[in-house]
């Protein structure tokens, strides 16, 4: 339902006017009651909630009970209650959900290991004939249920996510499925990366890569996450059916050298997004690849060990890079900076993500982003005790497209953050600015019994700001409750719960986006 500004501005107006009636002031709207108000206005209102807060609406009375189960608040449905989403107690209640319910409407269904059956997807395909999302968690099976008999599956699907077990192999599931997910465009592999303990486990490659490589030719995006045994023979295998990858992320996957990567683009020519986080990338291999030739734009190889050689030879010859991750590297320091700027093409750059890359200096910093920080729109520079509030105050001018921000460092310094002025330069500089982290140490962080006032200008003058993350302590606590009183309650969050990131900028964010 679309409701203009301008109806929305009647309204409040008509609720604004009094009128007299037997000598008392009255509204127009005084009698009027929730219950009076048209079911599309409610069916609007309800579309904001949870699912759990709508089956709890729905308890009310007969009127919001229907309105609750109209199937178009349910296009889509998490099945995970661990993950915020509802829980069903049996099989039987499902499908009685998937028929009644969900129906035509449903668009995105996430299911856990325990609802993963046979006759589930079999129903889904038959009652949902609109379904193009659809989530798999096996991560915690360790055992799957019988496929033996499932003939049907959702054909239509665009996107899927599966989560993988450690130890339960996917192929009599996977074996199944081949012949209806040749449609897809996005794929999600997730492993077990975060749960890992011992590294010296047996690991086992318990879905076939280069078999589900043959059965997805249209694939755009393709994300493995912190799946233990993928290598470089993989992302080859997925390079040789692909021709469509305009993306492909690999975080976290150890045993990613690069040593395909030149097949890969010669192969993937519209390859935009390359993702390799955290791998175990070898110089000679990424030097190897014809940069001036790809068409990459995007490209993060934070947290590897490449050497300052490589980050040079990378930089020079890429020839319109858009965005760079490149932090927690000890080779990347004022010598690849220089080069860069010299021999290279930052100027199409809207993001740069250097965190914790304590060989840099703030007067190499300073150079850069005089002449190149006005055209950036997201900006990380935390992780390093020497770049305090001293340098971001002397390029603030200079930022003034910036929507992404992360400063600080959590470790304790020997100076004081004057955060009062910080907050003021960045209300008065950055009028465009979405998300902002303050990373520093509660204990570093100066304020004065006025700070109430820099805070205003700042929730005043970035009315865009949408995600302000501190950690917890006082400074925190003043800042939400401003935020909170002027009824901005989700704005300012602390960085146990949150981080703000330069992935909010890339092209596909929304396709890499899983739950």
């Amino acid at each position: 339902m679309d409701l203009s500004g301008d109806v929305w501005a009647q309204v409040a107006l008509e609720a604004s006017t009094v009128y007299l009636v037997d000598g008392v002031m009255r509204s127009p709207f005084a009698n009027t009651t929730i219950e009076k108000l048209p079911d599309k206005v409610l069916m609007h209102i309800f579309s904001y909630l949870t699912h759990r807060e709508i089956c709890r609406m729905a308890r009310v009375c007969r009127k919001w009970r229907l309105i609750a189960y109209d199937t178009r608040l349910w296009k889509s449905v998490s099945l995970r209650p661990e993950i915020s989403g509802l829980h069903v107690g049996s099989l039987e209640a499902l499908l009685a959900l998937i028929s009644i319910r969900f129906g035509p409407s449903l668009r995105y269904i996430e299911l856990p290991i325990e609802l993963i059956t046979h006759t589930v997807l079999h129903e889904l395909s038959n009652k949902c004939p609109n379904l193009t999302h659809m989530l798999l968690d096996f991560s915690t099976a360790m055992q799957l249920h019988d496929f033996s008999e499932m003939q049907a599956f959702p054909a239509k699907l665009k996107y899927m996510v599966i989560c993988l077990s450690e130890v339960i192999f996917m192929e009599g599931f996977m074996r199944k499925i081949y012949n209806f997910i040749n449609g897809l465009e996005i794929l999600h592999l997730i492993g077990t990366y975060e749960k890992v303990e011992e590294e010296e486990e047996e690991i086992y490659e318990v879905i076939n890569v280069h078999k589900l490589k043959s059965a997805t030719p249209n694939l755009r995006v393709i994300n493995l996450y912190g799946i233990n045994f993928i290598d470089d023979s993989h992302i080859d295998a997925f390079s040789s059916n692909c021709i469509q990858l305009e993306c492909l992320a690999v975080n976290f996957c150890n045993k990613v050298t690069g040593s395909t990567l030149k097949t890969l683009f010669q192969r993937s020519r519209r390859l935009k997004c390359l993702l390799m986080h955290q791998t175990s990338l070898i110089s000679e291999h990424v030097m190897a690849v014809e940069w001036e030739k790809v068409s990459l734009q995007e490209l993060d190889i934070s947290a590897t060990d490449v050497s300052t050689e490589c980050l040079i030879d990378l930089l020079t010859r890429i020839p319109n890079l858009r965005f760079l991750s490149a932090g927690q590297l000890n080779s990347f320091n004022d010598t690849v900076l220089k080069a860069w700027m010299e021999g290279g093409n930052p100027r199409n750059l809207i993001a740069l993500d250097l965190d914790s890359s304590d060989n840099l200096t703030d007067d190499a910093l300073y150079k850069f982003l005089s002449r190149h920080g006005q055209q950036l729109s997201g900006l990380v520079l935390s992780g390093m005790p020497h770049i305090t509030d001293q340098l971001w105050m002397s390029v603030m001018p200079i930022l003034n497209n910036a929507k992404i921000l992360v400063m600080g460092t959590p470790e304790r310094l020997g100076v004081n953050i004057h955060v009062d002025q910080l907050m003021d330069g960045i209300a008065n500089n950055l009028p465009r600015l979405e998300r902002l982290e303050l990373r520093w140490d509660p204990q570093n962080l100066r304020f004065s019994d006025k700070s109430q006032k820099a805070i205003d200008i700042l929730r005043v003058k970035c009315l865009k700001l949408r995600c302000l993350v501190l950690n917890d302590g006082r400074y925190y606590e003043i800042v939400k409750a401003n935020f909170e009183r002027a009824d901005r309650n989700t704005v300012v969050r602390t960085s146990t719960s949150s981080r703000v990131s330069n992935y909010y900028l890339l092209g596909n964010y929304k396709d890499l986006v899983f739950n």
